[in-house]
């Protein structure tokens, strides 16, 4: 949906969008190095699920901006039962999730964000994985929506689409702000 609305808008040539591997320190390390060398600010990170966690650490380390879309709060401990063969989701595929990739989920904990104002959190109250209040909790201070019903994949991003990218300073006409 991103890709398609900044094709649309002339700027597709700016989104990126790595598949990742099951490794967090790996991803992490993938996404640090798309986004190394450029000024903090004409990066900006959106992230869903578990791409909210690494957004969040990605932007403290870069400081740059970051749209968390019910981005999850403490996925160690989450996903403990969910080790080995998974499948990954809107594809065929499978990952092998172990449990060194716990202990790096824990590595890359960014318990407290530094400015509040660089977040945007796109938070549903119908997500049935993640309870949006640990989600406003974390991010208290920065800029919240508070989609009521709604789920954790936010099916009806296509609603907010606009309002993320303007957060990213991209104006719905495609002009940078």
């Amino acid at each position: 949906m991103l890709r398609e609305r900044m094709r649309e808008l002339g700027r597709e040539d700016e989104y990126a969008c790595p598949a990742l591997p099951a490794s967090p320190r790996a991803s992490a390390d993938i996404a640090l190095g798309l986004a190394s060398g450029a000024p903090p600010s004409s990066v900006a990170l959106i992230g869903s699920s578990l791409g909210g966690y690494y957004a969040t650490w990605l932007a403290e380390r870069l400081g740059c901006r970051a749209v968390l879309l019910n981005p999850a709060i403490t996925p160690a401990r989450d996903l403990e039962g969910h080790l080995g063969r998974q499948p990954v989701y809107f594809s065929a595929d499978e990952i092998d999730f172990r449990p060194e990739h716990l202990r790096e989920l824990e590595e890359i904990d960014t318990p407290v964000i530094s400015r509040p104002e660089r977040y945007f959190l796109l938070a549903a109250t119908g997500d049935t994985l993640i309870d949006y209040r640990t989600m406003t909790n974390k991010y208290a201070g920065a800029r919240q929506r508070v989609v009521t019903g709604s789920n954790h994949e936010l099916s009806d991003f296509d609603l907010y689409m606009d309002e993320v990218l303007d957060f990213c300073g991209i104006s719905s006409n495609g002009r940078k702000q």
